[in-house]
């Protein structure tokens, strides 16, 4: 969908904020399109949002011939392929399926997977057809991306020129979306002129003629967009005012439209523009731009490093006499980056600032109004009294308060009183701010008996003070991505789990380590026609974003075929064939347990399936384990056959218990595995109670590795009430 300003704007007008898209409009999950069409004029039967908002440009109609809805015109052909398969009755599958779908003037092209099936009545006769669709173009485009963007990082790791960097990231965006010429220029010295960084497409005198363009006001796109800090989105170079002073070169050089952004750096510094250009004009579409706010901050990244990589060059050799230093700073610094822990950071510089810099240290994190000392160190017993004497604690809490208000460092000097192991003697303090992006949040405080601050060593506790800041805040953010991630993974879980008649549900998720990556481990409930409940729980081999995409579409797909197919075996078998298709040519596969519930006079009637699984348990209310085995592979894989289901009736206070590898394949800090027998031990003595059953498992699991799990781990409790 084009980009179009939110006021009416004359022709080729530049926007002055367009609003950048986040990753998510490159990177989306892929939705199931699904539409079942009756009869030879193939009406409209039923179908999901998905085909009425993707196919149809949100006209939501049934009862009405498809070719109403989209004409063949739109659709290249497939209306003639749901014709051929009523006609034939002999289903038709193809991948990477091309269609330019929306209105003329906001067409996109998307790939897509499709399943043609025949519709067949009680008797045997095709009675309509079933369309089944997954859009690929997000997923297609996001494994081509992250390939590119891991081999400008690696680049970035080991320090290749910037101009070769650059240049890479130029020409795989112009790869991506032929027709797009890329440029980047960079910030001079004095920061008013913009230098040539690379523009490999456009030609060598255009590149020589905007080398040292002005930052201003309508001095093109990307003097423009640098002297606002913002994107500048030019379609039509011929009338944009901004482009006045340079319409003729841009003529010249062919290019009719100029979209551009600035490049900042982590603390808001103006590094250079990024600057996409098409040969006519040309709204700008959200993958546009979502692509070019993605490859911004690698660009942004490359100059940072390789600005970092040159004054550290340069400081070496102006500050040649003080190497000593230097390495203190730069021991210190990476050991506090080791700590990925914000609070465990800051003791961390605590600890390395004496006896370096200081006999005493403090550290102190602004609170709200307030500010509180999270770490302190001393170099030896003698002082650490020095830490609680009312003198030290009242001069610099005063001072640490300044220094927040400021951002600026400050010195000073106490009077020590008579009386304490160094009273009657003065010492020296240094207060400098904890800053990082741009924000003061803290302050390091050091004193110093019997010697004054002179500026080398004060130099060396701000350098110190920086470095560990931005550390400190990395932890934070790093605090944050944990965050960020579990919640991402509770989007691929149930928000909560539903009310089931005759049934209590209890469930828990896991994920290893630090739980910086989605997982694919999953589990569902959901309600079924007849009053039946589904009940599943899987693992998708691997992590990431292609675990988290195939989790979705195992999901998604589950729930939408098994509110049509009332057999289990039919159930799974569609998710086979669904991942069988989107995993062509991957090693990449998904252990699976599907069931349906049916409430009883008895309890809970289960039919399960299970498709290479850990095989599900059954506790009784008396304390016996049963384990079901039936039969089934992998999914996934492109082989036959999805096994055979098994049947088991639950009555009151019975448990089914499901779980993923994750808690089976637990290891003890020895290497020994949880196993599946000592699984069935936990549960015998525990109350039959879904929580209790849970309970029992996870924490068996936490005490047996001691709670350090290598992958992730995923319970589903079902007893029947």
């Amino acid at each position: 969908m084009p980009i179009r300003p939110d006021v009416p704007a004359p022709p080729g007008a530049a926007m002055l904020s367009p609003q950048w898209p986040p990753d998510a409009d490159l990177f989306g999950p892929a939705p199931v399109i699904f539409a079942s069409l009756s009869g030879p004029g193939h009406i409209v039967e039923t179908a999901n949002s998905a085909f009425f908002d993707i196919v149809c440009g949100g006209r939501r109609r049934t009862g009405v011939p498809i070719v109403e809805l989209i004409p063949d015109t739109a659709l290249q052909g497939v209306i003639n392929r749901i014709r051929e398969v009523y006609r034939t009755g002999v289903p038709y599958r193809t991948r990477d399926k091309r269609l330019v779908l929306g209105e003329p003037g906001a067409q996109q092209e998307r790939i897509f997977d499709l399943t043609y099936e025949p519709r067949r009545d009680a008797v045997g006769r095709v009675d309509g057809v079933v369309v089944i669709a997954m859009d690929t173009t997000a997923y297609r485009d996001t494994q081509l991306l992250a390939a590119e963007q891991r081999a400008l990082l690696e680049q970035i790791a080991r320090e290749a020129p910037l101009q070769e960097i650059l240049t890479g990231m130029a020409r795989t965006i112009e790869d991506f979306s032929p027709g797009m010429l890329v440029s980047v220029l960079l910030v001079d010295a004095d920061g008013r002129r913009l230098r040539h960084g690379t523009g490999p497409s456009l030609p060598d005198f255009y590149n020589e003629a905007i080398d040292g363009v002005p930052i201003g006001e309508g001095q093109g796109s990307c003097g423009t967009t640098a002297y606002r800090r913002a994107p500048v989105v030019c379609t039509d170079i011929a009338t944009d005012p901004l482009w006045a002073e340079y319409r003729e070169l841009a003529k010249r050089a062919g290019v009719g439209a100029c979209w551009s952004t600035p490049i900042l750096s982590t603390d808001g510094r103006l590094l250079g523009t990024f600057a996409m250009y098409h040969r006519t004009p040309k709204i700008p579409e959200l993958k546009d731009l979502a692509l070019g706010a993605a490859f911004t901050r690698v660009a942004a990244l490359a100059i940072e490093r390789h600005q970092a990589v040159a004054a550290g060059r340069a400081a070496r050799q102006r500050e040649s006499s003080a190497r000593e230093d230097l390495a203190f700073v730069l021991e210190a610094s990476t050991a506090i980056a080791r700590e990925q822990h914000y609070a465990n950071s800051l003791r961390r510089l605590a600890q390395l600032t004496v006896p370096s810099l200081a006999q005493l240290c403090a550290v102190y994190v602004a609170d709200g109004g307030h500010h509180s000392r999270i770490a302190s160190a001393a170099a030896t017993r003698a002082h650490e009294p020095l830490l609680v004497a009312p003198e030290w604690c009242e001069a610099v809490d005063r001072a640490v308060a300044r220094v927040l208000a400021s951002g600026a460092t400050e010195t000073g000097f106490i009077e020590l009183r008579p009386g304490t192991e160094l009273g009657g003697r003065g010492a020296g303090y240094l207060c400098v701010p904890l800053t990082a992006r741009g924000s003061t949040f803290g302050a390091l405080a050091l004193l110093a008996v019997d010697r004054d601050w002179d500026g080398h060593v004060v130099a060396l506790a701000e350098e110190l003070a920086g470095r560990a800041a931005l550390s400190a805040d990395n932890a934070r953010q790093f605090t944050h991505r944990v965050r960020l991630a579990h919640e991402l993974q509770a989007g691929l879980l149930p928000p909560k789990l539903p009310h089931v008649p005759g049934a209590a549900l209890a469930a828990s998720y896991h994920p290893a380590g630090e739980g910086l990556d989605v997982g694919g481990d999953f589990y569902d409930v959901f309600p079924l026609p007849g009053d039946r409940w589904a009940v599943m729980i899987g693992d998708v081999c691997g992590h990431g974003a292609v675990a988290a995409t195939t989790t979705g579409m195992v999901r998604h797909t589950a729930r939408a075929v098994a509110r049509l197919l009332r057999d289990p075996v039919s159930v799974v078998a569609a998710i086979n064939d669904a991942l069988a298709e989107h995993t062509e040519g991957q090693d990449l596969f998904v252990s699976l347990v599907y069931g349906e519930l049916r409430h009883t006079t008895g309890g809970q009637a289960v039919t399960l399936m299970r498709a290479g699984h850990v095989p599900p348990l059954v506790r009784r209310a008396g304390g016996t384990v049963e384990r079901l085995v039936p039969p089934g592979l992998l999914l996934g894989l492109g082989l036959g056959g999805v096994g055979s289901p098994v049947r088991v009736d639950l009555h009151p206070g019975d448990g089914l218990v499901l779980v993923t590898d994750g808690i089976t394949e637990a290891r003890s800090p020895e290497g020994e595995l949880f196993g599946e027998e000592r699984l069935a031990d936990t549960l015998t003595t525990v109350p039959p109670t879904a929580a209790a059953l849970l309970e029992s498992v996870t924490t068996a699991v936490a005490a047996f590795t001691h709670d350090t799990s290598r992958d992730d781990q995923a319970a589903l409790v079902v007893t029947a009430v």
